[in-house]
């Protein structure tokens, strides 16, 4: 598999933390309408919380994290059924509301209540082994493009609502990824990010013993296991590695690195400007320092999400930032080879490659440090993807190479 060799150094580390980060996860079910291969959530019925529940975790964030968004994720949250409530409290508390569905249960009466209950943004997991029935069964991820287009043009139509997409990425689905980059490109009006995570799970030949405390814990017991073996070890940077085969000039700026290795990528991001003609570049690190510090300066929090109005200002970057950064102003340069350009709207779009857990030699796990996805349990800020660990173990699963 090919992979490519990046300079950590040469990007700019998000500076999210623990206390202070730009998105906090909340789960109000469990309870989800597919049932997606590599799931770390286990699908139970009778799993909402009470609103009074969900309003609690709401308090445990505003108590322990500094947050931009609440991404409202599960399960599917479109189940729960006061999703406009938890949508307005979140509101009211002066947060984005974020939701994150695989859209099925998503109806157009139901985004305008949310949209009037002060939906900010929508986050749609849509990749080819969820299970998804009717004409969407036995698709492949670029079939599944007509799909996300779908839910890019509801939103669209419902006008000022953030729109992004997530896809797990797997050893026989990574050769889509370019295509599925071009797709986003394509509707660049519309598609505000762009998300791949590669696919994590525990299989039978993975070279360690699992603990519980002191106690030995059967790898098939735990919820996220897969019964055969399987390519766990796809990296960020084979994903990026994949789109840069397509398209060269592709360049992160910015990463979150692993809490046992600084010099891993766990989340990888790139900021691209460009109309649905012509990518005319991609930004730097200095660029997504300045949006980030400004932000944090001027509204207290780092920047998640961005609205479409903030994504239609890609011409407008350019022509003030330029004098701050040197990709900034090879970008100019592409943008004024057409002058007619000047009168054309150029847009944003945020492309991100994200590396579940990890696991070194001697058993560490390496997990996001800074994680966004940090949800709550029993009143503690956790890990959203290793929830499961807690509530069948009440610990977190430790691994110890076998002898």
């Amino acid at each position: 598999m090919n992979s490519i060799n990046i300079n950590h150094k040469d990007l700019y580390r998000l500076p999210w933390s623990l206390p202070d980060n730009a998105i906090s996860w909340l789960e109000p079910t469990s309870m989800c309408n597919l049932s997606c291969d590599g799931c770390y959530r286990e699908n139970l019925k009778n799993s909402h919380l009470t609103l009074n529940e969900v309003k609690h975790h709401l308090d445990v964030f505003q108590n322990l994290r500094n947050t931009d968004c609440i991404s409202i994720a599960g399960g599917d949250p479109l189940l729960y059924p006061d999703i406009t409530e938890i949508v307005s409290d979140i509101k009211k508390r002066g947060f984005k509301p974020i939701i994150n569905t695989n859209g099925k249960a998503l109806t157009f009466e139901l985004l305008n209540d949310l949209k009037k209950a002060g939906v900010y943004g929508f986050t749609f997991h849509v990749d080819s082994k969820q299970g998804r029935g009717g004409k969407w069964k036995g698709k492949n991820e670029s079939e599944l493009n007509d799909l996300r287009l779908e839910y890019a043009e509801m939103l669209a139509k419902a006008g000022g609502i953030s729109c992004s997409f997530n896809s797990t990425v797997y050893e026989d689905t990574l050769q889509y990824v370019p295509e599925m980059v071009d797709w986003a490109h394509k509707n660049i009006d519309i598609v505000h990010t762009m998300v791949f995570i590669v696919f994590r799970h525990v299989i039978p030949d993975m070279p360690f013993d699992w603990y519980a405390g002191s106690k030995k814990v059967d790898w098939d017991k735990i919820t996220y296991h897969s019964d055969y073996n399987r390519n766990v070890e796809l990296l960020s940077t084979d994903v990026l590695a994949k789109v840069k085969e397509s398209f060269p000039d592709f360049a992160p700026a910015a990463y979150l690195n692993g809490t046992v290795k600084p010099d891993s990528f766990k989340w990888l991001m790139a900021e691209r400007i460009g109309t649905k003609k012509k990518i005319f570049g991609y930004t730097g690190p200095k660029f997504i320092e300045l949006v980030m510090s400004v932000h944090h300066f001027i509204k207290g929090t780092y920047l998640s999400y961005t609205s479409p109005a903030l994504n239609r200002t890609g011409r407008a970057a350019l022509l003030l930032l330029w004098p701050f950064e040197k990709s900034l102003r090879k970008i100019l340069i592409n943008f004024l080879k057409n002058p007619l350009n000047l009168f054309r709207k150029a847009y944003l779009q945020t492309v991100m490659f994200i590396q579940p857990v990890d696991f070194t030699e001697k058993g560490d796990q390496n997990m996001c440090d800074g994680c966004p996805d940090i949800t709550v349990y029993k009143d503690e800020l956790i890990w959203s993807c290793r929830m499961e660990e807690r509530k069948q173990y009440d610990t977190w699963l430790r691994t110890v190479p076998k002898n």
